[in-house]
């Protein structure tokens, strides 16, 4: 379980993945779940002067984050985009079985009837999980969003998501959100979110809205940290998770001298490191990996703490920049919205 292996993996995911694809990625957040009590102990995460406390969750065994309608999400969980077939249904296996109850998907990522499988082989009974599912923008829009919520559902054999979310800022999200509160009301979801929302588009769609969302899920890492939206989530009691939390290997993710320096001050990987940075800001993430050594890898970082000290030093690695795209860039929008869900 070395940063050089994880390397590998990574260079191999893009050398496969066609420009459209990782286009795509960039709707596809990688999401959060749990730590068994057994990893860790109780207590609170350090979010620079901050704290935010993690909740024992006996029924499951795990910790967890109160959302603000006082729903308990994981506050670490495993990310599938890029996961197909039975290498996903594999993977979702090995990763409930090391002990994530958050397992995120979505109806782009085409691996929904996977998961379900996974799931439905796991033993794990199904309120102990927390299932993350996506609308596509091309479902975007009221009776569309009840139809594609439904297929979801039935792709993954559930009878209800823990958690919803718009996954794109396109299109008629007025109409689908319209559709999420009324389905949220009558019980299939127990928490709607959006994902890829800058904070003046969270708060449209707040202000124009009854119910707040919960989650949203961006593009956030050490190289592109987010800060501004961090605090602004965090004033609007709305949580933050990280889609791609290792930057997909890019800038010499895996080779990063200072991570590994901080990770060899702990014993940790550099993975491992910036999940631990994750984690401390109050932020979820959702790494995803098909190799076992890794998911075990990811899951291990409640053992040891970083000092503020590694935090402002990893603080320095910002560029402020994506490393994928802009979605404020009207090229970006035109090429997302062009993306059937089957046609990526």
């Amino acid at each position: 379980m070395n940063s050089n292996s994880h390397s590998q993996e990574q260079t191999n995911h893009s050398r496969t993945g066609t420009d459209r694809r990782q286009f795509l990625a960039t709707g596809m957040g990688m999401v959060a779940a749990p730590l068994l009590l057994g990893n860790a102990q109780a207590g609170s995460l350090l979010i620079g002067n901050e704290s935010s406390e993690l909740t024992n969750d006996a029924a499951s065994g795990t910790q967890t984050i109160t959302l603000n309608n006082g729903v308990q999400m994981p506050a670490l969980g495993f990310g599938t985009f890029q996961l197909g077939g039975e290498e996903c249904e594999r993977s979702v296996m090995t990763a409930i079985e090391t002990g994530y109850r958050l397992i995120d998907t979505a109806s782009a990522y085409r691996n929904e009837d996977a998961i379900g499988n996974a799931v439905k082989s796991s033993g794990v009974p199904r309120e102990q999980l927390f299932i993350t599912s996506k609308l596509w923008v091309s479902d975007a829009g009221y009776e569309k969003t009840k139809l594609a919520f439904q297929q979801s559902l039935n792709r993954l054999g559930l009878e209800y998501l823990d958690l919803y979310l718009i996954h794109q800022p396109f299109n008629d999200v007025y109409g689908a959100w319209r559709a999420m509160e009324e389905l949220h009301k009558e019980g299939l979801i127990r928490a709607i979110g959006v994902s890829n929302f800058h904070p003046d588009r969270v708060m449209d769609l707040m202000v124009h809205n009854e119910v707040k969302p919960a989650v949203n899920q961006i593009e956030t890492h050490v190289f592109h940290q987010r800060s501004e939206s961090l605090e602004f989530l965090k004033e609007q009691n709305i949580q933050m998770e990280a889609w791609s939390p290792f930057a997909q290997g890019r800038n010499n993710f895996f080779q990063n001298e200072l991570l590994q320096a901080i990770g060899d001050k702990h014993g940790k990987t550099i993975a491992q490191v910036a999940l631990r940075w994750h984690m401390q800001r109050g932020v979820i993430a959702i790494p995803k990996s098909s190799r076992r050594s890794h998911i075990v890898e990811n899951f291990n970082i409640f053992d040891f703490e970083l000092t503020q000290a590694e935090m402002d030093q990893i603080a320095t690695l910002e560029t402020a920049t994506s490393v994928f795209f802009d979605h404020r860039d009207p090229n970006v929008v035109r090429m997302i919205s062009g993306m059937g869900r089957n046609n990526p």
